[in-house]
């Protein structure tokens, strides 16, 4: 089977998280939009999958490393994000 229309050769695994990010939402957009072929749309359907769980886990291990970061004597002090930069 011919990949979908509109996907690129790099692997999830080798692309950066904004293009990843960027893919998921092209994805998104492509099945939102209704004109695939059922085959289409399960191949894009499944690379979504892979991009999306590739996604979560930077993010988590982002939040592993911040967490990392606010450690204070020892101790892990965990702050929620603020994504305002105002103290609570």
């Amino acid at each position: 089977m011919a990949d979908p229309p509109g996907s690129d050769a790099a692997s999830p695994a080798s692309l950066s998280f904004e293009s990843a990010l960027e893919r998921l939402e092209a994805i998104v957009d492509r099945l939102e939009g209704g004109d695939l072929v059922l085959e289409d749309a399960l191949a894009s359907f499944e690379e979504g999958v892979r991009l999306s769980r590739q996604l979560s886990e930077q993010l988590s291990s982002a939040e592993r490393r911040v967490d990392q970061l606010l450690k204070e004597g020892g101790q892990l002090l965990v702050k929620p994000f603020d994504a305002e930069g105002e103290e609570p």
